[in-house]
């Protein structure tokens, strides 16, 4: 075949860092996303470290990140009478080459699509068009296309990447026989709201228990003038899961009377969350959601990255990151391996099993484990946290995730670039 094209199914987070990355290293592409237009959806996420530096070797620099985000100075559990569990620095803070982005989803996402199509021309993303299936064909790939309008087209290359998220039609034709979305039984409500930031101005807390917790943190940096930032937050119960969720759709607009109640009393002198949710404009609901694991992200020609590899809690605040992750070792994989399946069986060699580790490892609340040991010894109300958990063994806890998760200080700072400078397609 003499079209060397990667074609990508979905202009995510995990398919434009890709289509990023292929352009940076000379191969040729083409996105395709089922939206008409591209707009700034969604609320706060994390962007760490090992992401943060592959983001400035693609040339998205700390100056770029502060216009939809916020370098990240501190991690901090607080059980349910407000006293500390955990607290630790992020970032450089911490000892990282690199910081830790809190940064508002939907502007990071326009942001990398704003860049793509600045360096690789409007035509490299066909918006409205959404991949529904592939056909292996000859030593290539067949990418089965629909649009918005209901037109049906075929588009040939020699790979296709499936990173259409954790609907992935291509996911569900790899592994047709793959179970359903799981769903454990936590509920979330999201939302922003302007109010001036706590603690050291740029902290990330998780607050409460692992049944019945908060998230904050904030997403911009404060306004000069007001002291004011964005913050981000995420309200969390755990409801019985055994019925499965009976919402038509995953995703909805909830009004804030739908869910304040399950924190109505949460009041502290630093922190007043019942203020805080009302402040917000709105708030969305959705489940938490992940999908099983399966056995590789690759069939033939064909590869799976981001969500659609391996759609996990958020438990872990590594989603967006790992997707990251995931579009540079791919090219580092074609660098290798040429614009071959090869390259695919080296990235699927490299990631699949571990990251379907943590996975489940998220399942079992990722850092937030913490919280349900607290919880299980003292039922998250104590005078000092020592007396519950001692410091060597909240120390050791957060150690071993770090390192499952790819964060741990000395390995990131001292690995080698995944993708050298100047290094192009052969």
């Amino acid at each position: 075949m003499s079209d060397k094209r990667v074609l990508i199914a979905g202009g995510g987070i995990g398919g434009l860092a890709t289509a990023l990355t292929l352009h940076q290293i000379g191969v040729p592409f083409t996105v395709f996303e089922g939206v008409r237009e591209m707009r700034p959806l969604g609320v706060g996420i994390n962007i760490q470290p090992n992401a943060v530096r592959e983001l400035g070797d693609l040339g998205i620099g700390e100056d770029m990140l502060d216009q939809v985000g916020v370098p990240a100075r501190e991690w901090a559990l607080v059980g349910l009478n407000g006293n500390d569990i955990y607290a630790e620095p992020r970032g450089r803070l911490a000892g990282y080459n690199w910081p830790q982005y809190a940064v508002h989803r939907g502007r990071f996402h326009v942001m990398l699509y704003d860049t793509l199509v600045a360096r690789a021309g409007a035509d490299a993303v066909r918006l409205g068009c959404r991949v529904t299936g592939y056909r292996k064909e000859g030593d290539g790939v067949v990418a089965l296309v629909e649009t918005a309008s209901g037109e049906q087209f075929e588009e040939r290359g020699a790979l296709l990447v499936g990173a259409d998220g954790i609907h992935s039609a291509v996911r569900a034709q790899m592994h047709p026989g793959q179970p359903p979305i799981h769903w454990g039984g936590a509920l979330m409500w999201r939302g922003t709201s302007l109010a001036k930031p706590i603690r050291t101005g740029a902290s990330f807390i998780g607050l409460g228990t692992h049944r019945h917790r908060m998230v904050i943190y904030p997403i911009s940096h404060p306004d000069p003038e007001t002291g004011l930032a964005m913050i981000n937050w995420i309200a969390e119960v755990v409801v019985d899961a055994g019925e499965g969720w009976k919402q038509r759709g995953w995703f909805r607009e909830v009004g804030i009377d739908d869910f304040i109640h399950h924190f109505e009393d949460w009041r502290w002198p630093w922190l007043d969350v019942p203020a805080l949710i009302r402040g917000s404009a709105g708030a969305y609901e959705n489940p938490m959601i992940d999908r099983d694991p399966v056995p590789t992200w690759q069939d033939g020609p064909v590869g799976l990255l981001g969500d659609a590899a391996h759609a996990m809690y958020p438990t872990g605040s590594n989603g967006a990151s790992q997707a990251i992750m995931d579009a540079r070792i791919l090219g580092a994989s074609l660098l290798a391996e040429g614009i071959t399946p090869a390259a695919l069986a080296a990235y699927d060699a490299r990631l699949c099993g571990p990251i379907s580790q943590l996975v489940l490892r998220n399942r079992g609340a990722g850092p937030f484990g913490l919280l349900n040991l607290v919880d299980e010894r003292c039922g998250g109300t104590f005078d000092n946290i020592d007396d519950v958990i001692p410091a060597e063994e909240r120390t050791a806890f957060m150690a071993g995730y770090k390192a499952a998760a790819g964060f741990a200080i000395s390995q990131l700072n001292e690995a080698p670039p995944t993708i050298l400078p100047g290094a192009r397609i052969g």
